[in-house]
């Protein structure tokens, strides 16, 4: 397989028509090689348009989120970033190579494993790998100045808004099946937030989001 040219297609067919134009997004996307953060038989799956299944059952982004999500979060070379959800590492790369540094949380140990290889072998080395539940964050390194969770939830979650920097922001994906809302939320204070509806989606959960899951109504 060609990958040089999937990787072309990729960013011109399904990335760029999503509106994902910055310059440094669309160019990091040519050098974190995607096809090296997937199981080694799924290496030719990696430029589809869809979610890649993980070696654990959970899932990859689709291309086009991965690289929406990163871009509209809006790093700059300074940040400390938290990141939920490691999974293979492949988001971990492109938000660290847009950071000071990247406190990525994920519950699987396996995942951690997998992805600490990962990195290691694309030279990303501003990356702290931690096992634990990411509902909760990461309060020993809090507060964070951009933070993006990599699977949907049904709220957003208090935890995680009170451990952004004042002038931080957030990026997740809230709702439910079959239609999802991707949110901007901004700490302009101590006890302000601004929240901004951004596109429509839908993507997994994320692991133990029940922790957040609002009461139901029932009948």
């Amino acid at each position: 397989m060609d990958f040089e040219n999937a990787r072309f297609n990729l960013v011109e067919q399904q990335i760029r028509p999503w509106d994902v134009l910055d310059p440094k997004v669309l160019d990091l996307l040519f050098h974190v090689k995607r096809e090296d953060f997937v199981p080694d038989d799924k290496r030719t799956l990696a430029f589809v348009d869809t979610e890649l299944p993980l070696i654990n059952g959970h899932k990859m982004l689709q291309p086009k989120v991965e690289a929406r999500l990163v871009q509209d979060l809006g790093l700059k070379p300074e940040d400390k970033v938290l990141e939920i959800g490691t999974g293979s590492g492949h988001v971990t790369a492109l938000l660290a190579s847009l950071s000071r540094h990247v406190y990525s949380v994920d519950l699987d140990p396996v995942m951690k494993e997998m992805a600490a290889k990962n990195l290691k072998k694309a030279g990303v080395s501003n990356v702290t790998l931690v096992e634990g539940n990411g509902v909760d964050g990461y309060a020993a390194q809090a507060p964070f100045d951009a933070i993006l969770v990599g699977g949907s939830l049904p709220v957003v979650p208090d935890s995680l808004k009170q451990q952004l920097a004042v002038g931080g922001r957030m990026i997740l994906v809230v709702g439910d099946e079959p239609v999802m809302t991707t949110k901007l939320i901004e700490r302009e204070s101590e006890t302000v937030f601004r929240e901004t509806n951004l596109f429509e989606t839908c993507i997994s959960r994320l692991a133990q989001s029940e922790a957040v899951e609002p009461e139901r109504f029932s009948f």
